[in-house]
């Protein structure tokens, strides 16, 4: 689910380097985690907003650098 205001690229990105292969179960039901694994979806697609925030925490994934 696209959250608001981010690019979903830099959402996945970061979703990626936090959330171990191992942990995909805890979030991907199998057949999500099948569609992820074979490129046909990204974590951003896959995952409700409040699983992505609570993934991600307070990381800034707006890929703005804040300069």
């Amino acid at each position: 689910m696209p959250v608001s205001g981010y690019d979903p690229e830099d959402i996945d990105d970061a979703l990626e380097g936090k959330l171990e292969d191992d942990r995909l179960d805890e979030y991907l039901s199998e057949s999500d985690r099948e569609a992820y694994r074979a490129g046909e979806a990204n974590l951003v697609d896959l995952l409700e907003s409040d699983e992505i925030s609570e993934i991600v925490g307070d990381e800034d994934v707006s890929g703005e650098s804040g300069d």
